[in-house]
């Protein structure tokens, strides 16, 4: 009886190797060490398997570069092909939702991603923290018009009036 080929098992030894430096470094990302962790993330996708790399390694790079190093629209980048290699892992949204939450430019693409994340899993407390963060927006009232219409600004501020008003308590005269 033979062992594993000397090439399987060093092979077996890089993905162990890789597996550990992949949660190593999102360990330490998710604990606020950005900088060691972000070290540990880009290596493996430098030096990992072509198509092994997961998912999760490319979106807290794209959120850390984003956060760390300014970089948004490679963060952004980044993280939406963690989405794309792995569309139902929720944290790669809520990585997306954050990177494009450090630019005003990108508000939009935060409240999507966070809505699309929700889909995957609706009880994602990160992703129900972030949509109460972003706000709600109810559609226009003349859905056949802009938002920005002189019409609808108007009646939506009569709906919003009109929804802030509490009912006088009962038993109650005036």
């Amino acid at each position: 009886m033979t062992g594993p080929s000397p090439t399987a098992s060093k092979a077996r030894i890089g993905r162990d190797r890789q597996a550990a430096v992949f949660e190593r470094g999102l360990e330490r990302c998710r604990n606020g060490d950005w900088k060691d962790g972000l070290v540990d993330l880009a290596w493996l996708v430098e030096h990992g398997a072509r198509g092994e790399v997961p998912s999760l390694c490319y979106s807290y790079l794209g959120y850390g570069f984003a956060h760390r190093g300014g970089q948004v629209k490679k963060g952004l980048r980044l993280c939406r092909h963690a989405i794309k290699l792995e569309f139902f892992q929720p944290e790669n949204y809520v990585n997306l939702a954050r990177t494009a939450l450090l630019s005003k430019r990108y508000r939009r693409q935060a409240a999507t991603a966070v809505l699309d994340g929700l889909e995957i899993d609706p009880d994602n407390p990160e992703l129900l923290e972030l949509q109460k963060k972003l706000g709600a927006r109810r559609p226009p009232v003349l859905r056949f018009l802009s938002r920005r219409n002189l019409l609808n600004r108007i009646l939506g501020k009569i709906r919003h009036d009109l929804t802030r008003r509490k009912p006088a308590p009962k038993g109650s005269s005036a």
